[in-house]
């Protein structure tokens, strides 16, 4: 939606069938895909076993950012397509990004804080400078996951899908394939088949509250990152994210997730559950800065300027008296001479 900030809603580019939209959806699917087989072969061609998976996300981040950027440039006429994916840098997007970091952090504390006071946490500590070096590559690796999910699920695909659909089914269906994804991993349950479903529409109602994706965005990675690199805890089955902290949970398996982690424990879905009220409430001012309607104007358009302008001119132009033309008004003609009779009393000459 367009705003007096002048950012441009993606949604309002141009007005097109919910059966165009369900054609682009399904194109933006199939690149995602292809996106990811790419990125995963370039990885292994290009640098060793241990750096495999940071390039990886690399190259799979940029291959969706240019390839949903070109969808959008071609299909939709958009002038600006990175932008209209949910990257547009407008004033205060750092804060919102930072405000989504503060919120993943904290939905993240409080899990972990549960499961010491109920359970505990075995930690283990390996201080040295390689191992603080591969921290900072670990975080870079969580932000560019992070940014890949974000730009698949709430960008282009996403926009296309509320176009065929609506908001709120789009939200879901998507969710419900992210959650899909990650209920083939080791160790999945439907504990963390309903978290992964939760949190897609926690974070896509985070991009429909901003209309853009520095929020969701930092949410994930504060949520995922938190988790892995200050505490240890495994993140989707794989804990050895942290090279500094290794953490080993000994709550329940309601409460930890066991050796999943906190994706696939019921406590950290009711904690999702209750941050979904507390999101909405943190984005009332972008909302209303974001979502605010659209004034379309309506009757035969005028040019202000133009009317503006010849009432300036008739205002101040100089008062002439009227002059008005002269009427001249010529002297009848004099009538012609009647015709003379001849005097019938005249004797007729009849030599």
């Amino acid at each position: 939606m367009s705003t007096g900030t002048g950012t441009a809603n993606p949604l309002r580019n141009e007005s097109i069938s919910p059966l165009r939209a369900s054609w682009r959806f399904l194109l933006a699917a199939l690149y995602f895909f292809l996106a990811r087989v790419l990125a995963d072969h370039g990885a292994r061609g290009l640098v060793s076993e241990d750096w495999i998976p940071l390039v990886s996300q690399a190259m799979f981040s940029f291959l969706l950012l240019l390839g949903f950027a070109g969808f959008g440039f071609a299909l939709d006429r958009q002038l600006q397509p990175i932008s209209q994916q949910g990257f547009a840098l407008r004033k205060g997007w750092l804060g919102e990004a930072g405000l989504g970091v503060a919120i993943g952090w904290a939905i993240a504390v409080v899990c972990v804080l549960s499961l010491v006071i109920f359970g505990g946490i075995a930690l283990h500590f390996t201080l040295s400078l390689e191992s603080f070096g591969w921290l900072a590559a670990d975080a870079a690796y969580f932000a560019l996951a992070t940014l890949a999910i974000q730009i698949a699920f709430r960008g282009y695909p996403f926009q296309c899908a509320i176009r065929a659909i609506g908001e709120f089914p789009a939200a879901l269906i998507l969710a419900v394939f992210y959650g899909m994804l990650h209920a083939g991993l080791p160790g999945a349950s439907h504990a963390s088949l309903a978290v992964s479903i939760l949190l897609g529409l926690l974070l896509a109602m985070a991009y429909l509250r901003t209309r853009a994706l520095w929020l969701p965005w930092g949410l994930h990675f504060g949520w995922v990152a938190s988790r892995a690199l200050l505490f240890g805890l495994p993140v989707n089955g794989v804990s050895s994210h942290s090279p500094v902290v290794q953490g080993d949970p000994l709550g329940s398996l309601s409460l930890s997730g066991g050796e999943f982690g906190l994706d696939g424990s019921w406590f950290a879905f009711i904690v999702l559950l209750l941050a979904v009220p507390y999101v909405y409430r943190a984005t009332r001012e972008l909302s209303f800065v974001y979502n605010a309607p659209v004034l379309v104007p309506g009757g035969i358009p005028v040019d202000m300027d133009a009317a503006a302008r010849l009432q300036h001119e008739s205002a101040t132009r100089p008062e002439t008296p009227e002059v008005k033309p002269l009427v001249q008004i010529l002297p009848a003609a004099p009538a012609a001479p009647p015709p003379v009779a001849k005097d019938i009393d005249q004797p007729r000459d009849d030599s």
